[in-house]
């Protein structure tokens, strides 16, 4: 074999190899950069949209809506208003009140059953008391047991009120721009003359 014709050929031969391998590199490659660039484009639309995406929390809210969720359950048109703080305050008022209510009733049985107890001759459980400090006691306990029943309802209508209220001043503007001045103020009347005052002055600024 002629040696110059294997050295030719093997000349001819490096530069596709070359050829090859760089071709192979760059579709290899290729699917990579196009799936880094796809990625790229996804983490930036989902950060745009999350920036085009309004804010609902600071939109008025709706006091019907509010009310309806504290009536079904105390405290939740509170959450739905954004105040939620609220929420732990009137479940603590609940539960005192509720304590309450079977404290007084407790007793209001127990110099009950005293009373009936000694109408029938039995004296032992209150040996000091006659029948009237029985009965006062029985009226007295019945009527905080009655009170603190009505508390608890006005702890109810009070959580409804809140939101309601709240839901209702969600839609009132009370930023920094907003300012009150009080001045003294001279003004003329025709029975009085001049006469000096105070003025209250809304600024918007």
């Amino acid at each position: 074999m002629n040696p110059k014709l294997s050295h030719s050929s093997a000349k001819i031969k490096t530069p596709w190899i070359s050829l090859g391998i760089l071709l192979l590199m760059f579709l290899v490659s290729s699917p990579i950069f196009a799936q880094t660039q796809s990625e790229i484009e996804v983490v930036e639309n989902d950060t745009k949209r999350e920036k085009d995406k309004p804010d609902y929390s600071s939109l008025p809210k709706n006091p019907k809506k509010a009310t309806i969720l504290s009536a079904v359950l105390p405290g939740a048109g509170q959450v739905y208003n954004n105040k939620a703080w609220k929420v732990p305050i009137l479940y603590a008022g609940f539960m005192t009140d509720i304590y309450f209510i079977g404290y007084n009733n407790k007793r209001y049985q127990t110099f009950r059953t005293a009373l009936f107890a000694f109408d029938d001759g039995d004296t032992s459980q209150f040996p000091s008391l006659n029948r009237e400090a029985l009965v006062r006691n029985v009226d007295y306990w019945r009527q905080n047991r009655d009170l603190t029943i009505l508390l608890l309802a006005a702890i109810y209508a009070l959580n409804l009120i809140d939101a309601n209220v709240d839901a209702h001043l969600s839609g009132f503007d009370i930023s920094d721009d907003i300012s009150m001045k009080i001045e003294p103020n001279v003004g003329t009347f025709a029975s009085a003359g001049n006469s000096m005052g105070l003025s209250f002055k809304l600024q918007f600024k």
